[in-house]
Formats: C-alpha cells, sequence, structure tokens
C-alpha cells in the first residue's frame, strides 16, 4: 500500500484537477458577475447569477450598499456593453464615495432622482421597463435596489400615519410582481441584487433570532441570499491620530440554487476602496493550509500580508488576479474531497 506520504501525495494528485465543473464558476449555462472577493464569489458558487434574483441582507454598516457598488463596478467592467440601474430608496446614496471606489458613473442609470422609485409599484414598472429594455437591445444588464426595506406601496402612502399595517400588502404585491416578472428577467438576462436590511424577528421561540421583510416572495424567488455580519472595525494610527479604516465582515450563504448552500467568507472593507480581496484570499488559504498555491510559506505569511499595504495599484491587480486564480482551484479541490465518491444512480 506504501507509505503514509505516499498515500497523501496520491490522495492530493486525485484531487488536483477536480472532476465536478459544479464546484467552480464553469458553468455552461450560468454567467456570473463578481462580488470583488474571489472567496465570497466561491461561496456563492461563482458570484451572482445572471438572469437571477440575488438578495443581501445585513444589520447597519455590514457594508452591503458597498458590495452593491462592487458588483456594479464588477458587471460594467466584465460587460462593457451591458446595461446598469440603481435605485435607491433611503436618500442616503454618495456619488463621491463610489466614484472613490472605482464606479464608472457614466454607466450607470440612476433614474429620476426628483422623482425616485418609492413604492412597490413604482418598483415594479420601472423594473419591468429595465428587462424589457435589455430583451430589445439583447444586451445583459445589472438593476441593484438599496433597500427593499425603504420601499412603500400605493396603498400605505394614501394611508393615514396613524392607522396601523403590518405589511401585508407590501409582501403580497411583491410576491405578485416576482410572478409576473420573472421569467422575462431571465429572458432579458439581468440581474437583479435585493438589499435587504436586518429585522428582529418579535417572538421567535427556536430559529433564526432576525429576519428582513418581504414576506416569503423573496426568500421563494431570489435563487441566492447571503447575509452579512460585522465582526470586528478595523483601526490604524497615523501621525499619533487613529481612526477606522474599515470592517470585518462573515458572509453567510443561506440560500443557493446556482452552488452549493450554507457556505461562508470572510474578508474585510476598507472604506473608499471596497473589499480587500487579496488579502481574504491569502487568509481563507492559510486557513486551508493551502499556501503553497501561491508559493508562500507559513514563515512567510506575516511578511507578505504586511507587503500587501504597501503595494501600488498595479501589483495589488496582479497579485490578486494569481491569488482569485488560486482560491478559485482550490475551493473545487476542497469541495471535491467533502462529495461522496460513490453514485446513487448508475
Amino acid at each position: 500500500m506504501g507509505s503514509v506520504a505516499d498515500m497523501a501525495k496520491r490522495a492530493r494528485a486525485v484531487v488536483a484537477k477536480p472532476k465536478n465543473s459544479y464546484f467552480t464558476s464553469d458553468k455552461a449555462n450560468i454567467r456570473f458577475v463578481s462580488t470583488g472577493c474571489a472567496v465570497l464569489d466561491c461561496a456563492l458558487g461563482g458570484g451572482l447569477a445572471l438572469g437571477r434574483t440575488a438578495n443581501v441582507v445585513g444589520d447597519k454598516s455590514t457594508s452591503k450598499t458597498g458590495t452593491a457598488t462592487e458588483v456594479m463596478i464588477n458587471f460594467a467592467s466584465t460587460f462593457p456593453d451591458g446595461a446598469v440601474a440603481y435605485r435607491e430608496t433611503e436618500a442616503a446614496w454618495d456619488d463621491a464615495y463610489a466614484e472613490a471606489m472605482g464606479l464608472p458613473m457614466d454607466r450607470v442609470d440612476f433614474g429620476d432622482r426628483e422623482d425616485p422609485v418609492i413604492t412597490v409599484e413604482d418598483f415594479y414598472n420601472d423594473f419591468d421597463a429595465f428587462c424589457d429594455a435589455r430583451i430589445k437591445d439583447g444586451k445583459p444588464g445589472c438593476y441593484v435596489l438599496d433597500s427593499f426595506d425603504a420601499l412603500s406601496d400605493d396603498a400605505e402612502m394614501a394611508r393615514d400615519i396613524d392607522k396601523g399595517s403590518f405589511g401585508a400588502a407590501k409582501a403580497k404585491k411583491m410576491s405578485e410582481m416576482f410572478r409576473k416578472i420573472t421569467r422575462k428577467q431571465e429572458q432579458a438576462n439581468v440581474l437583479l441584487l435585493i438589499v435587504s436590511q436586518v429585522r428582529d424577528n418579535i417572538g421567535a421561540m427556536f430559529g433564526e433570532k432576525y429576519k428582513r421583510s418581504g414576506g416569503k416572495a423573496l426568500d421563494f424567488y431570489a435563487s441566492q441570499v447571503f447575509w452579512l455580519a460585522h465582526t470586528k472595525i478595523l483601526k490604524r494610527t497615523i501621525n499619533k491620530v487613529e481612526r477606522p479604516y474599515g470592517i470585518e465582515l462573515k458572509a453567510k450563504v443561506k440560500k443557493n440554487k446556482v452552488g452549493m448552500p450554507f457556505r461562508e467568507a470572510e474578508f474585510s472593507f476598507e472604506f473608499g476602496f471596497g473589499i480587500n480581496d487579496l488579502l481574504a484570499s491569502v487568509q481563507w488559504l492559510n486557513e486551508v493550509d493551502r499556501l503553497d498555491s501561491l508559493d508562500l510559506k507559513k514563515s512567510e505569511l506575516k511578511e507578505y500580508i504586511t507587503s500587501i499595504t504597501k503595494m501600488d495599484t498595479a501589483e495589488y491587480a496582479e497579485e490578486r488576479t494569481r491569488a482569485a486564480a488560486a482560491v478559485k482551484q482550490v475551493w473545487a479541490e476542497v469541495e471535491e474531497t467533502h462529495m461522496p465518491k460513490r453514485r446513487k444512480y448508475i
């Protein structure tokens, strides 16, 4: 049988080239948009899928809008002829901040800012028109709604503020909207990314302590749902002045129709920069003991991480691409080793 070392070598050789493309983003019938983080892309099955609905959920200050901005940046880069639309309902969007992150503002349709989307009915009509335009011009699209929770409905807008409501009408209308639009969205090849806020699940005795508004419609129709949780504030001191410069986040994929569900990813989001993709990739490769895929040793890790902060734009981009390729390959290897080797049906 050979030594333990020989057996380990043969095992590594077996998983060096994963046989099942389901664990990678190389799915013939699906095109993906990167989130700006290779580890999160892998956790989602390759990124966010065109023609589908994705839902990012999180508490305050978990970079939900920042993540959506990175998705728009990557869509604009991957599909130069595609259309990008951003609709905000919170009156909190910052043009200068998004531009600093790298969003090509001339590529983004912000709608009529004097007459914004404020109700579910507005959203449906606007998104329906966006899909019609994509079908007509034959180009893919990315539509971001930020956020769903701030949407009202016609009935609520017409009701006095002292009249109570449990939001049932809004949930019903969202469900109706998805039933009407889902097929057209797929035909139009439009990614719909909906941003949602966390809500306390009042009265819950078991199960999830938190939820988000919208009833079951988003749960049912979204192909990908991932929740962001804040884990740490990152600070640095320059000239004796300490300032927060970013946050650490954990993403949990709670639903995935284009990949394996219940995967997780950890990464840092730096203000004005975005997700530190290279750092996240290196830290994940270290976690799974595969720094060798980057020709790095454990003893060199600390020095390499320190060097990331000193890289210029070109060097960072080159290293980021190399690390992302390694993460994609190693992630597939890890997934392959966790799947059963036998087949139920022959």
